[in-house]
């Protein structure tokens, strides 16, 4: 499941309306293939990829699956370790809980170092950034004392600093973190004359076998791939941090500003992107569901659905939907077809549809490619115009 080796089910029937381009308003047509069926999504994240890449699946996406992280287990983290003794050596006013997972495991990890660490957070106020990080407080048996509504730490941040907790200077602060520094939030507490303690659960490094992302580095190089998910900061910087290695986050950022589409499971992991110039998609909610849902309605849409004679055609990343049919089809003849359906109607030369062939070639390339699109569509689509090129007659 590590591997950038993509795996692909086969479409299923549910019904999807096409999008609309300035050539031709798209007919309001059912179409039998998945709404993901022809597109490849690459998963970077580490923790509960499976589930993640079960979600595109059952939408028929091909997904690819690429860590560009791992987590430092918590049983042999000696930095977390001397993090919790540190906030055990004197009493702790305030405890900002950042992640359930996070602060769940942190009071778990003390536990089996025979560490008090639940009893000497028992005189603290203990916020948590959200439900799931309010749900692990109950759960170790401590009382959560105040939650943003944004979920943020933008907005724990500003409550802290309006006074709302008490007068910050001299006053201890422990703030659990998830992979992310939170430098801002630690840096605006420390500003107000705070001691902070950061406690950096669940640390991100890169993997221990490099070879899954640096592929998908190169097939995003490409453009390979048809959108990459990503569900934390550190998956994103990870990534970037491969593509530079290998000589290759130029044409990444390209890719990702054209074809490829980045899909950001909220803000704060989109931030790497946004640091690199790479615009992100985003679900309203910060879970994989909603991240799901947010690629299924955005890889679609980008696609126009085309009227062709009396056919409809949407060309998607490695194959095509003719008549709610999904095609799949080889790189040359997709490349062919994506670049008529650029400009359905209009004669495309030969000499630029040279140009898209992925291999090259010359004049004798694109007749073969056009000969195989137009055996494996089954439907005479794609039209001859003598001397010049091909067309989509619309």
């Amino acid at each position: 499941m590590d591997s950038a080796e993509p795996r692909h089910v086969p479409a299923g029937r549910t019904p999807h309306d096409g999008g609309v381009t300035d050539h031709v308003h798209a007919p309001e047509a059912a179409t039998d293939a998945l709404p993901l069926a022809g597109y490849t999504v690459a998963v970077t994240a580490a923790r509960r990829k499976e589930e993640l890449g079960a979600l595109l699946d059952r939408r028929g996406a091909r997904v690819v699956y690429a860590p560009a992280i791992r987590i430092v287990p918590l049983a042999d983290d000696a930095e977390l370790v001397a993090a919790t003794r540190e906030v055990l050596a004197q009493p702790v006013d305030l405890v900002v809980a950042t992640t359930g997972v996070g602060f769940r495991g942190w009071l778990e990890a003390a536990a089996t170092w025979d560490l008090p660490l639940v009893e000497h957070l028992r005189s603290a106020r203990v916020l948590a950034r959200g439900p799931k990080a309010r749900g692990a407080i109950r759960g170790g048996g401590l009382v959560d004392a105040w939650s943003p509504e944004s979920e943020s730490s933008a907005e724990v941040l500003s409550h802290l600093l309006s006074g709302a907790e008490g007068p910050l200077e001299g006053r201890r602060i422990a703030v659990q973190l998830h992979g992310d520094p939170l430098a801002d939030l630690v840096a605006g507490l420390r500003a107000s004359g705070a001691e902070v303690v950061t406690v950096p659960v669940y640390r991100w490094v890169l993997p221990e076998d490099v070879a899954p992302v640096r592929r998908l580095v190169s097939t995003i190089a490409a453009g390979g791939v048809d959108a990459v998910t990503f569900t934390s900061a550190p998956a994103a910087a990870g990534l970037l941090t491969v593509a530079d290695e290998l000589g290759l986050l130029e044409d990444v950022v390209t890719a990702m500003n054209g074809r490829v589409l980045a899909v950001a499971v909220g803000p704060v992991t989109a931030g790497p992107l946004d640091a690199a110039g790479i615009p992100s998609r985003q679900p309203e909610r910060a879970r994989l569901g909603p991240l799901a849902r947010e690629v299924e309605a955005r890889l679609p849409e980008r696609d126009p659905l085309l009227q062709i004679g009396p056919h409809t055609l949407q060309v998607r990343g490695y194959a095509a939907v003719l008549d709610g049919r999904l095609v799949e089809l080889a790189p040359g003849p997709m490349a062919v077809l994506r670049e008529l359906a650029r400009r359905p109607g209009h004669v495309v030369p030969r000499a630029d549809l040279v140009a898209a062939l992925p291999s090259g070639g010359d004049g004798h390339a694109v007749e073969m490619a056009v000969t195989r699109l137009r055996a494996a569509l089954g439907t005479p689509v794609v039209e001859d115009e003598v001397q010049r090129g091909y067309r989509l007659e619309l």
